[in-house]
């Protein structure tokens, strides 16, 4: 079972790595386009983005995975299970067009309204405000459709599909700034442009994989389902919030220069990209395995090793971008390169959000959801709670530690209650194991730094020691390279 995960994360890792870094084209293009508070109003908008998105699918895609395995588990026929699932993707899918088509309405009459609650920087710019609703609107809009081809393992043409709305939006970004549109005096408007007419494509593609079925609601069906998804709403909210209120927190406490410092946080925190593809990958992949209907011994199994080979390849990750994160810093404009020293504590917290995501699952398959809203709302007061003390003193590098300071509380709160509800063997001991050794080397290659400085000997240094970690790694975990390489081509062929 643990092979069919490692499978569909390779498909979706690869497909999406290609996917997501043609993506990232976009960060070196506004950085260098942009100045810091200009770019600071994408970072803030785009951090505001996800928290839409959570809100108006309202926990429709976990929904939708756990009810499919439930339409699959009633039995019968294949026509019936299909006609079972097509009835449930009409409901999620109706449900969420629903409430995006309002939510977009509300703004377009309060367009104005919304703008002044935004800030100084949004005053007179109404026409942003529409343009990333009707971004919004689209977006949720094909969520559910998505979520179907990830049930169905349809895996490329759902990362097709993605890839299509990246490259019409990085194509339009090199374009317009090959014209010297985001010169004119809308500047950061058109790239709410590129993302709206992506984001519309991506809309007219999807549908086609719908196969003409029209969103309706069954009430009766969407009652059972908010039942399960309210409580992943709430928690949702409250996770999203910690990913995007220490934007806003920058933006409202820092007395100077706030939107500039919003722009330096939001492009190093783009830097992570690496660790942030494997995590999404990773969910990608894992969501609807570990929600699939199997025993309690398999999920048990297969949950503890998953964890473990996470931590080992999320520090590998951590590793080779922190020791060479002067390479990483040319990623963004020269004028972003001051804040590359909160690096190491970015990647950090994104390691402690993918174990707290491995620690989740386990809920969610037991259908006991209200447990994601004590350990999200735990994370959101410590965010809140840290950036208050940090912000005022160490500015954006204060919001670093703030956010990996809330995710480590997660973590420890979403152990605690594995432990005493679901007790799973994870094997924390090797975890640690790795993880102490992974730092370990981070702090050597940082003494070696001091006393060499920057050069080639230090360019050494730093791929000897990522090298000892893989060697380890490798070697503690009894892996075969040659066995895997071999599978690779016998798959290839």
């Amino acid at each position: 079972m643990l092979e069919k995960l490692a499978k569909q994360t390779a498909i979706y890792g690869i497909s999406t790595i290609v996917v997501r870094l043609l993506s990232y084209l976009l960060t070196p293009i506004y950085t260098r386009v942009f100045g810091q508070a200009a770019y600071g109003i994408v970072t803030d908008v785009y951090a505001l983005i996800p928290f839409a998105l959570v809100v108006l699918s309202m926990g429709m895609e976990s929904s939708y995975f756990r009810f499919s395995a439930k339409a699959e588990a009633e039995g019968g026929s294949e026509a019936d299970i299909k006609a079972r699932k097509r009835h449930l993707f009409a409901t999620t899918w109706g449900a969420t067009l629903l409430s995006s088509a309002l939510f977009f309405a509300v703004v377009a009459l309060c367009c104005k309204d919304v703008a002044r609650l935004m800030g100084e920087a949004y005053h007179g710019h109404t026409e942003y405000i529409l343009m990333v609703a009707a971004i919004i609107f689209f977006d949720v809009a094909t969520m559910i459709p998505f979520s179907r081809l990830r049930e169905q393992g349809k895996a490329l043409r759902f990362v097709a599909l993605k890839g299509c709305n990246v490259v019409i939006n990085v194509s339009l970004a090199i374009l317009f700034q090959a014209i010297g549109l985001f010169d004119s005096e809308f500047g950061v408007g058109w790239v709410f442009v590129t993302n709206l007419v992506a984001s519309v494509a991506t809309f007219v593609l999807i549908l086609p994989t719908t196969e003409r079925t029209l969103p309706r609601i069954d009430r009766r069906q969407l009652r059972r389902i908010l039942a399960y998804s309210m409580p992943l709403l709430i928690g949702g909210i409250a996770g999203t919030a910690n990913e995007f209120i220490d934007r806003q927190m920058i933006k409202y406490i820092i007395p100077e220069d706030a939107m500039a410092q919003l722009g330096v946080y939001g492009a190093i925190c783009k830097i992570a990209v690496v660790m942030t593809l494997f995590t999404q990958m990773y969910r990608l992949a894992a969501e609807p395995f570990f929600l699939s209907n199997f025993s309690k011994e398999q999920f048990v199994e297969s949950n503890a090793a998953a964890l473990k080979y996470f931590v080992i390849f999320s520090m590998m990750i951590f590793l080779g971008i922190a020791l060479f994160r002067d390479v990483f810093a040319l990623i963004v404009g020269r004028d972003f390169r001051e804040g590359i020293f909160i690096l190491p504590v970015i990647l950090g917290g994104n390691v402690l959000a993918g174990v707290w995501l491995n620690l989740s699952f386990w809920y969610k398959r037991e259908e006991k959801t209200r447990y994601a809203i004590y350990v999200t709302f735990v994370g959101l007061i410590f965010t809140i709670a840290m950036n208050l003390i940090l912000l005022p003193r160490w500015g954006y590098y204060g919001a670093a530690w703030a956010r990996f300071i809330a995710e480590g509380a997660m973590v420890g709160v979403s152990y605690y209650l594995n432990r005493r509800y679901f007790p799973t063997p994870y094997d924390v001991r090797r975890m640690a194991e790795y993880v102490v050794l992974a730092l370990g080397l981070y702090f050597a290659g940082e003494w070696a730094l001091s006393l060499l400085g920057k050069g080639a000997t230090m360019w050494g240094i730093n791929l000897l020691l990522f090298t000892a970690y893989a060697a380890y790694a490798v070697w503690r975990e009894n892996i075969n390279l040659k066995e895997m390489l071999r599978s690779i081509v016998r798959r290839k062929r």
